[in-house]
């Protein structure tokens, strides 16, 4: 069973921040931990992808460079920004807050 698009959907920029945070990466490869990470469950689109890495970039949250790579393809790598690193703050925060009021709101007396 996988995980609905839709629940996962407005927390793409929260979900590729966390993934920075652990330090520079490229998209194939923050895609594929983000398998491995849900074991398989999830997985973005790679439009979805690249749109949010230009918006993220654009605002600032990120910066990205070319790799040096002496074999293989040439990658571009993205690295979270100061002003990055407190945009994920305030995202969590706002996500604990979300999920704490949703669990209210879809809990059952029967719980």
């Amino acid at each position: 069973m996988s995980i609905a698009s839709d629940l996962i959907r407005g927390h793409t920029d929260t979900i590729i921040l966390a993934k920075l945070i652990g330090g520079d990466n490229y998209g194939y490869e923050i895609n594929k931990s983000i398998q491995q990470k849900t074991g398989g469950k999830y997985e973005f689109k790679e439009a979805t992808l690249y749109t949010a890495f230009r918006r993220l970039e654009q605002a600032g949250y990120i910066s990205s460079y070319w790799g040096d790579e002496q074999t293989g393809a040439r990658r571009r790598y993205y690295r979270i920004t100061d002003i990055g690193r407190d945009s994920y703050g305030e995202l969590i925060r706002d996500w604990h807050t979300a999920k704490e009021m949703i669990d209210k709101l879809i809990e059952t007396e029967d719980m």
